[in-house]
């Protein structure tokens, strides 16, 4: 059935309580390639127990709800989604352990058209599942490619931050390895896409990809080595849109600018020199 507005805004999303602790933050460091230099101390912070520190964008996979646009009351076809845009805010640093409530809601359903696919934007609010305290909130835009034309009200699609035109102030490289995929996926996001090679090829790739968030937590590693002495402090918040998929394997670029306590960015697979983040912003303490 094609997306009825009123009932999709209205969906209600179960949340997710999640308790975690300092082997899940070393998992979640990782999977996105930290520890690639075991003799690099400021990375080694994020993958010892002893000291340890969580990285911020392990706010991404706190509370997570997967793949709740597969409910057939979506009207969505799940099959033809892919992930649009992703915004990160931390209202207080991330702990190493604790118990956390996530939850979901869709904030909006833009119609773009027919042919021309749907935008669902959805919200989750972390919490601390004692104080009741939001730890951070974490926005999603994702583009229905099947789904355009369901007759939504008309809306304005929101302009994407705008880059500098001069060159950028920092410029990080960060690698990947050839097993990230099969690593990150243990932090909560089993989708065979990114690691069942016939299931890549059915989707029209050559191989499995990397996960969006993925790629997003070693743009957010580059922020906190380039321009926050690797401080998770420092990183308040941090959005970006995705323009294309990385492979496991390939090397990220993360061209960064900054204009006082924003730092604007975008992320690169070099070795295809494609853009795989674009429009990034970032914030920071200076």
């Amino acid at each position: 059935m094609p997306i009825v507005y009123e009932k999709l805004l209205a969906l209600k999303i179960p949340e997710v309580e999640h308790t975690y602790g300092p082997r899940d933050c070393i998992l979640y460091a990782l999977g996105l390639g930290l520890g690639h230099d075991p003799l690099n101390e400021d990375e080694l912070a994020f993958v010892y127990e002893k000291n340890l520190k969580a990285l911020p964008t392990f706010a991404l996979v706190q509370g997570y709800t997967p793949y709740w646009l597969r409910n057939p009351q979506t009207g969505v076809d799940w099959t033809k989604v892919v992930h649009g845009e992703q915004s990160l805010m931390l209202h207080r640093p991330v702990a190493t352990q604790g118990a956390v409530i996530g939850r979901t809601r869709i904030v909006e359903v833009i119609d773009k058209g027919e042919g021309r696919g749907a935008l669902v934007y959805s919200e989750r609010l972390v919490t601390d599942k004692a104080s009741g305290a939001t730890l951070a909130t974490l926005k999603q835009t994702t583009f229905c490619r099947a789904d355009g034309g369901f007759g939504g009200p008309k809306r304005e699609t929101p302009q994407p931050h705008a880059l500098p035109e001069r060159a950028p102030d920092a410029v990080c490289d960060l690698p990947t390895r050839p097993e990230t995929a099969l690593i990150y996926r243990l932090s909560g996001d089993i989708n065979p896409l990114h690691v069942e090679p016939d299931y890549a090829r059915k989707a029209g790739f050559p191989r499995p990809i990397l996960h969006g968030l993925a790629t997003f937590g070693v743009a957010g590693h580059a922020l906190l080595k380039a321009v926050c002495s690797y401080d998770p402090a420092r990183l308040r918040s941090m959005a970006g849109r995705f323009s294309a998929p990385v492979f496991p394997g390939e090397t990220i670029r993360t061209e960064m600018w900054r204009d006082g306590s924003v730092i604007s960015f975008r992320a690169r697979a070099i070795e295809r020199d494609v853009v795989a983040i674009n429009n990034g912003r970032a914030e920071v303490v200076i």
